[in-house]
C-alpha cells in the first residue's frame, strides 16, 4: 500500500496561497492533482456577490479539477476565529445566512462534503448556551447538505493552537456528530479526522483509527511538528493512511499542510507525480 494507493486532494486555502484565489485551481492541476478543497474563501462575507461565486466556479471548472470539500463560513480563518456556528449574535446569523449559499455553490460543482467549524468559546457566555446554539445550526447545515446529497463534517482541532475551541479530541468531535444525527435522523453528519490536529492533542492515532473510521467522512493530514509536508516531521503518515484503508476508509485525504519557505508547487516531492491524479 502506501501513499500511491490513496486519493489525495489539495487544500487551496493553505497551499498555493502565494497565488490569487482564482489562479490556485490551475496551479493544483499543473502540479498533477485532479481534486481540491477549500475553506470558505470570503472571510468577510457569508453571502458574496454572485459574480464572485461564478468566477471561482469558472476557475475550478477551467482547471479541470473536482471540488471535493468546502467549509461553511467560519469567520476570520486563517486568523483568530475557528468557526461561527456556536457564537451568539452576528456570527451565528452569518453562519445561517451562509448555509444555503455554500450548499448551492457545492451543488454547482458536484461537491459532496461540507465542513462546519464549531467556533471558539466566548467569555461570559454559558458553554451550554453555545452548545445548544451549535446543535441548532448544525441541524440546519445537515439538512441543507442532505438536500444536495452531501455529508456534513464536524472537525476536531488541537488545544495548543486553538485553546478556546471546545472540540479538541476525537471523542468530542464524534459526540457532536452523534447528537446531530440523532436530532435530524439523516445520518449524514460525519467526523473529520485530521491526523495533524489529533497528534497535536497527543491522541493515540492507531486507536482513533480503529475506533472511529466507520464514522469518518473525511481525513486531512500534515506532519507534526511544524504542520509541514509528509517527511518534515515525525508522524508515520504513510502507515497511518494504510491503517485507515485497512479499517475501511476509501474517501479523500486532504493535503492541509504548509509548504514552508518554498513555492507550493515544490512541496509535493514526497508524492510521485503519477500518484497525484485521483483514481
Amino acid at each position: 500500500m502506501g501513499f500511491a494507493d490513496q486519493r489525495f486532494n489539495v487544500n487551496l486555502s493553505i497551499l498555493f496561497t502565494e497565488l490569487p484565489l482564482l489562479e490556485r485551481p490551475a496551479a493544483a492541476a499543473a502540479a498533477g492533482f485532479t481534486a481540491v478543497e477549500l475553506w470558505w474563501p470570503w472571510v468577510d462575507s457569508p453571502t458574496p456577490e454572485q459574480s464572485e461565486l461564478g468566477a471561482l466556479k469558472k476557475a475550478i471548472e477551467d482547471a479541470g479539477v473536482q471540488l471535493t470539500g468546502l467549509n461553511f463560513y467560519a469567520g476570520q480563518l486563517p486568523g483568530p476565529d475557528r468557526g461561527a456556528l456556536s457564537i451568539p449574535g452576528a456570527e451565528s446569523d452569518k453562519f445561517r445566512a451562509n448555509i444555503d449559499v455554500a450548499a448551492a455553490f457545492a451543488l454547482s460543482l458536484g461537491c459532496k462534503a461540507l465542513n462546519a467549524l464549531y467556533g471558539n468559546r466566548v467569555e461570559g457566555v454559558d458553554p451550554a448556551e453555545q452548545d445548544a446554539l451549535a446543535l441548532e445550526n448544525l441541524v440546519l447545515a445537515a439538512r441543507a447538505a442532505s438536500r444536495i446529497g452531501a455529508i456534513l463534517l464536524v472537525e476536531t482541532l488541537n488545544q495548543p493552537e486553538s485553546p478556546d475551541y471546545p472540540l479538541v479530541s476525537a471523542p468530542a468531535g464524534v459526540g457532536v456528530v452523534d447528537k446531530v444525527n440523532e436530532a435530524t435522523g439523516l445520518g449524514n453528519a460525519k467526523f473529520l479526522m485530521d491526523l495533524y490536529h489529533l497528534s497535536m492533542n497527543g491522541e493515540d492515532l492507531p486507536q482513533v483509527i480503529a475506533e472511529y473510521t466507520g464514522r469518518t467522512g473525511h481525513v486531512q493530514m500534515a506532519d507534526n511538528p511544524g504542520r509541514g509536508a509528509p517527511g518534515t516531521g515525525t508522524l508515520p503518515l504513510e502507515d497511518l493512511l494504510d491503517q485507515l484503508r485497512k479499517a475501511g476508509y476509501e474517501g479523500w485525504v486532504g493535503l492541509e499542510y504548509k509548504p514552508g519557505d518554498r513555492p507550493s508547487a515544490e512541496a509535493f516531492d514526497w508524492l510521485p507525480a503519477q500518484a497525484r491524479a485521483a483514481r
